[in-house]
């Protein structure tokens, strides 16, 4: 049997590598899944791209408009009946420069997208998960909720406050039936990694990246795909005794 079979969830920032991935393992394990993310037309695109038109279904927001996020819950129950998981996966890295060099406008940026994007999504889907008797809540979070990396401190301080949120929310959700875990990415192979290297005055992108990829114990970096397996083993039943957890995905980089 599939193991999200019968199972709805949404997700934010769909359109991004990690939110596009785990939607096709989603879908590929019997979940029917709502695409959040900001512009209709990549919305659109990724569920061509996908290809289950009937086990999916597409809502454009922000991440920080709580009356958008509201509804794009309450579209969900209303396509598919209910929700199940949640992946509040939306983020943003924002510009790479020393703290002394950002301004309220770019910490507040990344704040807004990365904390409360996450919160309102945790806050407004509590309703339809117990609804259903309990679900699953997932947050991305990244090695930089765990350590600092210079030139980020906005994003740094953006993830070590998400994991703060998802410990908290489990907390307080675990007598509804609703578990709440990060996943903490390392230096993933898609469209964020290589705006961040791109962004380093010591060279290109594919420079920054080669420089860095010898400082991972397993010498690569990782992919999209190996992050949505675990969105899919924290969205279904197997992990029914995890809530609370940050979980490294790095290829032992934290650990070096």
């Amino acid at each position: 049997m599939a193991r999200l079979a019968n199972k709805v969830a949404l997700i934010t920032g769909a359109t991004g590598g990690i939110g596009a991935a785990t939607a096709r393992a989603y879908l590929r394990e019997g979940a029917k899944v709502m695409l959040v993310g900001r512009s209709e037309d990549k919305l659109a695109a990724t569920r061509k791209e996908l290809g289950h038109a009937d086990a999916t279904a597409t809502f454009a927001i922000d991440a920080t408009d709580e009356n958008g996020t509201r509804a794009a819950v309450e579209a969900t129950v209303a396509a598919f009946g209910g929700l199940d998981i949640v992946f509040a996966n939306a983020g943003t890295e924002g510009s790479v420069k020393p703290l002394i060099e950002l301004t309220v406008d770019d910490f507040e940026q990344i704040l807004q997208t990365n904390v409360v994007g996450a919160w309102l999504t945790i806050k407004h889907a509590v309703g339809a998960l117990t609804a259903r008797g309990g679900g699953a809540v997932i947050a991305t979070s990244s090695i930089a909720g765990a350590i600092g990396f210079p030139g980020l401190s906005a994003y740094v301080a953006s993830k070590h406050a998400v994991n703060g949120l998802v410990k908290t929310a489990a907390l307080e959700l675990a007598a509804s039936g609703i578990r709440v875990n990060a996943i903490a990415p390392g230096m993933i192979d898609n469209r964020m990694l290589h705006s961040i290297a791109g962004q380093m005055e010591t060279g290109t992108a594919e420079e920054v990246l080669e420089g860095l990829t010898p400082l991972i114990p397993m010498q690569r970096l990782g992919r999209s795909e190996e992050i949505a397996e675990l969105a899919v083993f924290l969205g279904s039943d197997e992990s029914s005794y995890c809530t609370g957890s940050v979980h490294l995905m790095d290829g032992g980089y934290v650990a070096a």
